[in-house]
């Protein structure tokens, strides 16, 4: 059910801003019952806490005194090429708890894993995946960019069966980032999760789209889900820069900024269901790990790269955190 506290300040806030646009008492009551209505009848409930909780605090790899897990980025990119085997290795021999994956598909439909659209920025190959089969991109080199290539010369491509394989042999928590296709996504991890039950207690998935999040709980509600943010990602880079040189632009960026906020906090996670949220670092304080707390959601905060970081969040904060390096200090990643 809906938190009387939140409910109450959501439909009061959208009962205000219906009547003074419309300025009519009939449409604004129907409007806001319709609304109430809708989250009533198609929102997710939410897993029970203590699965969500097994798979968010697994007792192997946490760290600091309130059990913090350590989620590696893309399997940690700093210490192997993102989002391959060799990192998912890497980051079980460097104490991770877990590993963050980037679910894409190759031209022919194969599940795999990869960040962008395209191969240029990892692989010695170059083109979008949406024109490149699975076979071709096999040929490819995943390590050619990566500061240790020499290292890690060779490495694969991997399919998303074969990492999850790997994942739960060196028994990691999977991250699953999903980054469009939500048809197709769903699909995939379904059969994943029908595959190996395991999963339900040592895995999420995670995305920025609420709509893939929405797809997955309407696939498999068993599924522990996340949201994943960052404030003001519509009118700004994440270094804090504008995104557009036209003031009309940057201003009305900024006010669906503001919108899309609002609605993560108070609208989508409900109608989600979702156990946890993936937001940026920098936007994360003790009021608003207590703000999720009293929703029954968790904070993952994402990308801490520093030693010192680490500590604010492993001992004082005390949520778990995703990084690109578990051996050492590296770039922030916005």
């Amino acid at each position: 059910m809906l938190q009387l506290g939140d409910e109450t300040s959501l439909f009061s806030l959208v009962f205000v801003v219906v009547l003074l646009v419309t300025r009519s008492p009939v449409w604004t009551t129907v409007l806001t019952a319709s609304l109430y209505l809708f989250l009533a009848m198609f929102r997710f409930p939410q897993v029970p806490v203590n699965r969500a909780r097994q798979v968010l605090h697994p007792v192997k790899g946490a760290v600091g005194s309130g059990k913090v897990s350590v989620v590696a980025h893309r399997g940690g990119g700093h210490d192997a090429p993102e989002n391959t085997i060799a990192a998912v290795r890497e980051a079980s021999k460097n104490g991770a708890t877990g590993v963050e994956l980037d679910l894409e598909f190759s031209a022919d439909g194969v599940p795999i894993l990869m960040h962008d659209e395209t191969v240029d920025r990892t692989t010695n190959g170059s083109g979008p995946l949406s024109q490149m089969r699975f076979s071709d991109l096999g040929k490819l080199d995943a390590a050619a960019k990566h500061r240790l290539r020499e290292k890690f010369a060779g490495e694969k491509i991997p399919t998303l069966e074969e990492a999850v394989e790997e994942c739960i042999r060196l028994q990691l928590t999977i991250y699953f980032d999903v980054k469009g296709h939500p048809d197709e996504a769903a699909a995939a991890l379904t059969h994943l999760y029908k595959k190996h039950s395991v999963l339900y207690n040592s895995s999420i998935v995670c995305s920025f789209e609420p709509k893939v999040i929405y797809r997955m709980r309407q696939s498999n509600p068993d599924v522990v889900t996340a949201l994943t943010h960052r404030p003001w990602s519509l009118s700004r880079f994440g270094d804090g820069a504008p995104r557009f040189s036209s003031p009309w632009k940057h201003h009305w960026m900024t006010l669906m900024d503001m919108v899309l906020d609002w609605a993560h906090h108070h609208v989508l996670w409900k109608l989600c269901g979702i156990s946890a949220f993936l937001i940026q670092k920098n936007f994360v304080s003790p009021e608003y790990v207590q703000y999720w707390a009293q929703r029954g959601v968790e904070v993952v905060a994402w990308t801490v790269n520093t030693n010192v970081e680490k500590q604010y969040y492993q001992e004082l904060l005390q949520v778990n955190y995703i990084t690109d390096s578990l051996v050492e200090d590296c770039d922030p990643h916005y």
